[in-house]
């Protein structure tokens, strides 16, 4: 299996109101007219078009920009955001100086409850999505009505990690792709069986296709392509990612 990670450009600044699904289906779009390598070589579409079977990866940040989750904050105040951290929390984990592990109302438990000043305008500050499945599924839907086949939609955003120095980005929002897959009674490749393995390949997405978006290019949006074809079915981060109270070794 090759996977591909393709960067989506063209996507240009998001507001509020904004139709996600629309954007990145013209900038993703077949031009009229063109097909094959023709389509494929479009300049000002950054010489992508999408295809069936292709995963696309939005952040966090314009998803949360599209859907209004902007709070205004005091720019000359470094803290006046923390406000707005301690609303979004269920509850707080650790402080540590300025630095707040809290558990947000989706079950994510992540630094400041994911609020995040940077990719935002002096003044504001972008809260994490009401509901991230709901949104991937909202983006995914409006793909599949203009025209897009079999595709999955992943939400991502940049998480630590508990005992690992550095950051990576993670899902916290899925429609058309599993979010984990369970490999509970295969077999390895020694013919042991496993009993154990449950592999987070949303999240395994959302990283590999940050690797092509970075944090400071203004990209967006990434497809993932040529992810097997069985993982193309319904999941959600919260169901079947978020770990249980009764199972967390932790909490």
């Amino acid at each position: 299996m090759t996977i591909s990670l393709i960067p989506v450009e063209g996507i240009g600044e998001i507001r509020p109101g904004d139709d996600l699904a629309e954007l990145i289906f013209e900038a993703t779009r077949e031009p009229s007219g063109a097909s094959g390598q023709a389509a494929a070589s479009c300049p000002d579409r950054g010489g992508v078009v999408l295809a069936d079977g292709d995963v696309v990866v939005v952040t966090q940040k314009i998803v949360s920009k599209a859907e209004g989750r902007l709070v205004e904050v005091d720019p000359a105040d470094p803290r006046s955001h923390k406000v707005h951290v301690e609303a979004e929390a269920v509850r707080i984990i650790r402080r540590r100086g300025d630095l707040v592990m809290t558990e947000t109302r989706h079950g994510f438990v992540c630094a400041n409850s994911g609020v995040d000043l940077s990719n935002v305008e002096s003044g504001w500050a972008a809260l994490l999505p009401v509901d991230p499945d709901r949104s991937a599924r909202r983006v995914r839907d409006g793909l599949l009505a203009r025209g897009a086949t079999n595709v999955g939609v992943v939400i991502s955003d940049t998480f630590g990690r508990a005992w690992r120095r550095g950051v990576t980005d993670v899902a916290i929002g899925c429609a058309g792709v599993a979010a984990v897959v369970d490999l509970r009674g295969t077999r390895d490749a020694l013919g042991r069986e496993l009993t154990v393995t449950e592999v987070c390949v949303a999240d395994e997405i959302a990283g590999a296709a940050e690797l092509v978006m970075g944090k400071s290019t203004g990209i967006p949006v990434a497809i993932v392509r040529g992810v097997d074809p069985s993982w193309l079915r319904e999941g959600s981060v919260r169901r079947d990612i978020v770990r249980p109270y009764k199972e967390d070794l932790f909490r």
